[in-house]
């Protein structure tokens, strides 16, 4: 067992509700913060259906939120607030919890713009239950095959700290449905992440939103969109950045014009600007240079185009 962790909340006894039927979420999730606190997030898998639409909450910079088991939904707006008024993640489900009448029903996790997170589980959820927090994350799950769930879950956290964040959190849920997860099976999952600026063009600040609602795998699933996601729309890595100039300029254009669109082969950036736009790849796109990954699928497009074979070589006409 990883050190710098500590449970929170109470440990749920599983007894039975004996009362009216609820919107029950049987999930295990996590909520962090990355270490230079620009990036919250919270990633999530239920054995129901669309767990990611009510789940997670977060806005950048303030913090995160989880709200699961006898799910209420306005633990998010009103977490968020008392996070943007300064209030840590400790004093804001504490003032949640005791203003619920439900509050032995839920479970809920958060995390702040600083300091630890917490985490709460009312004893009246169902076993196994519980959770467990640490500086800037919480993990928590109703349902669960056993408490290891949460402790892979922990270490897939703590242990993930060269990934990306998306990634981080991927693999940590990834780590505790391995482990078990929820013990009636998998249905669902989905990763929120929020960074000031991070969003479509900059123009707002959900950087991920991805959300599998009905799947056999959802875990799996989830990473598959990802990937996509990353190609599709993070911002190219400077220092992998090519230069479109002399041949690789030639090849680009000879792709380009076999694709429908007619390339200068000494300055093709104009075209390359028009096939990339119909493909979803303009985050990626730096004037005078290219993207190895927009490069890799423009060739990919079209494979049967040969590359030229010297530096300047132009096909004849």
């Amino acid at each position: 067992m990883m050190a710098g962790w500590r449970a929170l909340g109470k440990i749920c006894s599983g007894s039975s509700l004996g009362r009216r039927a609820t919107l029950r979420f049987v999930t295990f999730s996590l909520v962090a913060r990355s270490a230079d606190g620009r990036l919250h997030g919270v990633v999530v898998a239920s054995r129901f259906l669309a767990a990611g639409a009510l789940v997670p909450a977060a806005e950048a910079e303030v913090g995160a939120i989880a709200t699961q088991a006898h799910v209420n939904l306005a633990y998010r707006p009103q977490g968020l607030a008392l996070l943007r008024t300064g209030v840590g993640a400790a004093g804001v489900v504490a003032g949640l919890v005791a203003a619920d009448d439900e509050r032995d029903h839920r479970q809920l996790g958060v995390v702040g713009a600083t300091g630890p997170g917490a985490c709460w589980t009312g004893p009246a959820c169902r076993a196994w239950a519980g959770g467990q927090a640490g500086d800037g994350w919480t993990a928590q799950g109703n349902i669960l095959a056993g408490p290891h769930v949460i402790d892979e879950v922990r270490d897939g956290w703590l242990g993930g700290s060269t990934l990306p964040f998306p990634e981080r959190l991927l693999a940590a849920l990834r780590a505790g449905d391995e482990a078990g997860g929820d013990r009636r099976g998998r249905q669902s999952a989905g990763l929120l992440v929020v960074k000031r600026g991070g969003g479509y063009a900059g123009t707002g600040d959900t950087l991920v939103d991805l959300r599998v609602d009905d799947h056999p795998d959802p875990v799996a699933e989830l990473g598959r969109l990802l990937t996509a996601h990353t190609r599709l729309f993070s911002r190219p890595d400077p220092a992998t950045l090519l230069d479109l100039t002399g041949g690789l300029a030639a090849e680009v254009a000879g792709l380009l014009t076999a694709l429908g669109h007619p390339a200068d082969p000494v300055a093709p950036q104009e075209a390359l600007f028009a096939w990339a736009g119909l493909e979803n790849l303009e985050e990626r796109l730096v004037p005078g240079r290219i993207d190895p990954i927009v490069l890799d699928q423009l060739r990919q497009a079209i494979p049967h185009v040969p590359a030229p074979r010297a530096a300047g070589f132009l096909p004849a006409d």
